[in-house]
């Protein structure tokens, strides 16, 4: 069972060729070549003393892109180097150590697994990823990697500057939608949070197949922390799919559906994908901060008017979920079974 398992991950051997489950139908590659290099996602200096651009800024992004990176964010940047290198010490453990995390069940809160969802795929993705749930930690924690033996206190403390960082920023959003400071804190309730740590090893031939295909993400706000040597995260910008350049010290922001869904659509939840390369594996730190279950989601009463009704009925982010994951990850934007 044990090697069976192992046999499973991508990181545990050196792929000169590619295996045919990870082809892509040739309607469904990448189209590497049509990927536009060098346009900017924008950028938010967290530390500006002018609070009003901050805010006015991070407005227009979630608008016109749903993505933008932060810098000066306040996570200290050898906190972050840190991170990083305990990810990579882990994918590089002996095959049979990583086996015993392994599991295909996309129910399990903590799990070593590979592509998207396995078992009901016919194609898989290039990617191996940890999966952490993380708040409260001390009902998780004591069930996360024991190996590397940091891998628990660095991962822990990145995890609680994380969430921190993510109510500031909604904060900001709220504003930014003329909503109070506290608005989407509060109406999200005892937010769960979990982490994908991703490793995407080197790929024989990157323009057959996906890290991950075009997703959304189910979730309310997405906080990635990028390998800044390689990069691979791709977003669908005005129908053309735009690389993200990764930035040093930067960390990538993007709104979840139901922050366009509580915007009432002002906001956008945007298609991304992540793609391979064939020199360099790529790791990255995907933490996702997600609504209660029970608590009922929607758009803010505010923002529905006369002159702007609501575009989503209401829902409790439980029926969301299990929706979301019951599809291909690559089917239409899930919001659209929610629309009024």
């Amino acid at each position: 069972m044990a090697a069976e398992r192992e046999h499973q991950l991508l990181s545990t051997a050196v792929h000169e060729t590619m295996p045919g489950k990870y082809v892509r139908p040739e309607s469904q590659r990448p189209r590497l070549d049509l990927v536009v290099s060098g346009a900017r996602i924008p950028v938010v200096d967290l530390a500006s003393p002018d609070r009003a651009a901050v805010v006015s800024a991070i407005g227009d992004a979630c608008h016109t892109h749903g993505f933008f990176q932060v810098v000066n964010h306040g996570i200290d940047p050898a906190l972050i180097l840190s991170v990083m290198e305990v990810a990579r010490e882990f994918f590089r453990l002996p095959a049979e150590e990583k086996a015993k995390l392994y599991s295909d069940d996309p129910a399990k809160k903590i799990r070593l697994s590979t592509s998207f969802n396995v078992r009901k795929e016919t194609v898989h993705n290039w990617r191996d990823y940890l999966r952490l749930h993380c708040y409260p930690l001390e009902h998780f924690v004591p069930d996360w990697p024991s190996n590397p033996p940091s891998f628990k206190e660095i991962i822990s403390t990145y995890c609680t500057e994380v969430r921190e960082l993510g109510f500031r920023l909604y904060e900001a959003i709220s504003e930014s939608l003329g909503l109070e400071g506290s608005y989407i804190k509060k109406t999200m309730g005892e937010q769960e949070q979990h982490m994908a740590v991703n490793y995407y090893p080197q790929c024989p031939e990157p323009e057959l197949t996906y890290g991950l295909p075009a997703h959304t993400d189910p979730n309310a706000l997405t906080i990635l922390l990028m390998d800044d040597q390689v990069a691979g995260l791709q977003v669908l910008n005005d129908g053309k799919w735009i690389a993200v350049n990764p930035q040093p010290g930067a960390l990538v922001i993007n709104i979840g559906d139901q922050l366009q869904a509580l915007s009432n659509g002002r906001y956008r939840s945007v298609w991304h994908r992540a793609v391979v390369n064939s020199d360099r594996e790529r790791m990255s730190v995907a933490s996702f901060l997600c609504p209660c279950n029970s608590v009922e989601l929607g758009p803010a009463k505010k923002l529905v008017t006369d002159d702007s009704p609501a575009v989503y009925r209401s829902y409790t982010y439980d029926e969301y979920y299990k929706k979301f994951w019951s599809r291909n990850l690559d089917q239409e934007h899930c919001l659209e079974l929610f629309r009024t």
